[in-house]
């Protein structure tokens, strides 16, 4: 992303990589405050609350309990989705639906 950066905006590769971890580490700090962040066009990041629960090993059918935990979840845009769906489009990839 730095390179892209650098190639676009023009500023120094150092710079450039300066700037892109400083933006990701913006969006880290605030995912970790369990803030909710949306870039335009692409999607928003959200942290989900998933309480504790008894799972089951399939191996070996043992119940083993899962303890509470946050976990990251992304939601594509719908400029995203269009993007990425509009590649397929044009090729052979047979034709259903993805729900």
């Amino acid at each position: 992303m730095s390179e892209a950066v650098y190639e676009e905006v023009g500023l120094s590769r150092n710079e450039s990589a300066q700037l892109v971890e400083s933006v990701l580490g913006e969006i880290c700090d605030s995912l970790v405050q369990g803030e909710t962040v949306k870039l335009s066009s692409f999607g928003s990041f959200s942290v989900r609350h998933k309480g504790g629960r008894i799972g089951r090993n399939p191996k070996t059918g043992e119940e083993v309990p899962i303890a509470p935990r946050r976990v990251l979840v992304f939601r594509p845009s719908h400029v995203l989705k269009e993007q990425v769906n509009s590649q397929l489009s044009g090729t052979a990839a047979g034709g259903g639906t993805d729900g």
